[in-house]
């Protein structure tokens, strides 16, 4: 719905798909990934998924990682390449069509839209 877009894109970012439960050193799962209730990550857990998914975010789309190792290292923490500073989308990474259609289309997706879901998105990933 969106592949013809040039101001929006939506890019499944995988990086939960193939992922295990964390295991501590006696082979039980690691319950510092989780909080109290045992369902919902803890801040480690949610500092760890937030790292896979910006590693995700700057990987080219058939690139991206599916899995994340829980190390709780931030080292593994990417930084945008300075040959390609943005998100990874369909069309920036070889998908798109390179015939662009420069006219002007009107928005199914209203600009406060975007901008609220974006806020909305750092409330839950900063919780």
């Amino acid at each position: 719905r969106y592949e013809q877009r040039e101001d929006f894109a939506v890019v499944i970012q995988p990086f939960f798909r193939n992922t295990l439960l964390p295991l501590d050193s006696t082979s039980k799962p690691d319950m510092s990934f989780f909080a109290a209730d045992c369902f919902h990550f803890s801040v480690r857990g949610y500092a760890e998924m937030a790292m896979a998914l910006w590693n995700n975010m700057l990987e080219p789309v058939g690139e991206k990682q599916t899995y994340n190792n829980f190390t709780h290292d931030t080292s593994k923490l990417r930084c945008p390449n300075p040959e390609k500073p943005f998100l990874s989308t369909r069309r920036n990474s070889g998908f798109g069509n390179s015939d662009l259609s420069l006219e002007r289309t009107d928005s199914s997706v209203p600009y406060w839209a975007v901008i609220v879901t974006a806020v909305a998105g750092v409330l839950v990933g900063s919780l």
